[in-house]
C-alpha cells in the first residue's frame, strides 16, 4: 500500500476472508531495508504486541498455499533478498499445485524445490543453464523452458521416467546442437511434442538409416 504506515504490510495483515489458493497472480513486493526495519522496530517496540503462536498459525492457514492448484508467480522482479526468500518459501509450500507459471523472474536454481503434483510448469525467460537446476517435478506433463540459457541436453534424461508429453526449448543454445530433435526424442521416448511440433518419423530414425536414404545407388 502507498501510505507509509501500511507500506510493507502483507495481504494477510489486513482483515479479509481471501485465502492463498484464491489468488492467481500474487506479487512478492520488496521489503524494508535493514536500516528502515531497525528504525521502525525502535519506534514501534513499545506499541507492538508480540505475535502469538496462534496468530502465526492463523496466518499460515490463511495463506493456504498447500491447497493451491493453479498459481501465476510471473514477473516478480526479484531484486531484493526479502523477495527471494518469500518467493522460495511460497514454492516450498506448493505441494498440491498442478499448474505453475514462473515467467521472467531471473531464476537460476530451483533444484531444492519439489513440486510433487505439478503437471504444467512454465519457466520461460529465466536464467537456467541446465536441466539439473529445475525443481523436482515427477508428474510433469507439459514443460516450457523457452528463452533460458540451457547450453546442452545434459541432464534431460532425468525426465525419462516422468509422464512428460510436451517440451519447449525454443531460443536456448542447445536448440542449435547437431541432431537436436533426434537427441531429445531418443532421451525421452514418451515425448509427443517438441517446440510445438509433433514427433515426426525422422525424429525417431537413427542417424545411419537417415543417411542411407540420401545415398544414390548407381547400377
Amino acid at each position: 500500500l502507498p501510505s507509509d504506515p501500511f507500506k510493507y504490510l502483507g495481504w494477510c495483515d489486513i482483515e479479509h476472508d481471501v485465502q492463498g489458493n484464491q489468488l492467481h497472480c500474487p506479487r512478492v513486493r520488496e521489503g524494508p531495508s535493514k536500516e528502515e526495519l531497525f528504525f521502525r522496530e525502535e519506534h514501534a517496540l513499545q506499541k507492538r504486541k508480540p505475535v502469538t503462536d496462534t496468530e502465526k498459525w492463523q496466518k499460515k492457514l490463511q495463506e493456504n498455499w498447500e491447497n493451491c492448484a493453479e498459481l501465476n508467480l510471473s514477473f516478480q522482479d526479484l531484486g531484493d533478498l526479502y523477495q527471494v526468500e518469500s518467493f522460495k518459501r511460497i514454492l516450498r509450500r506448493l505441494i498440491r499445485v498442478e499448474k505453475l507459471w514462473l515467467v521472467d523472474n531471473s531464476l537460476t536454481d530451483l533444484s531444492a524445490i519439489r513440486l510433487p503434483r505439478c503437471r504444467e510448469l512454465n519457466v520461460n525467460k529465466n536464467h537456467f543453464t541446465s536441466f539439473k537446476q529445475l525443481p523436482k517435478i515427477p508428474q510433469i506433463q507439459h514443460l516450457s523452458l523457452a528463452e533460458n540459457n540451457i547450453m546442452t541436453l545434459s541432464g534431460i534424461s532425468a525426465f525419462r521416467h516422468t509422464p512428460l508429453e510436451s517440451l519447449i526449448l525454443k531460443r536456448n543454445p542447445c536448440e542449435f546442437q547437431e541432431r537436436y530433435r533426434q537427441l531429445v526424442f531418443s532421451s525421452l521416448p514418451n515425448l509427443k511434442m517438441l517446440d510445438g511440433i509433433p514427433k515426426l518419423p525422422e525424429d525417431c530414425s537413427p542417424p545411419e538409416i537417415r543417411f542411407l536414404f540420401k545415398v544414390c545407388t548407381i547400377l
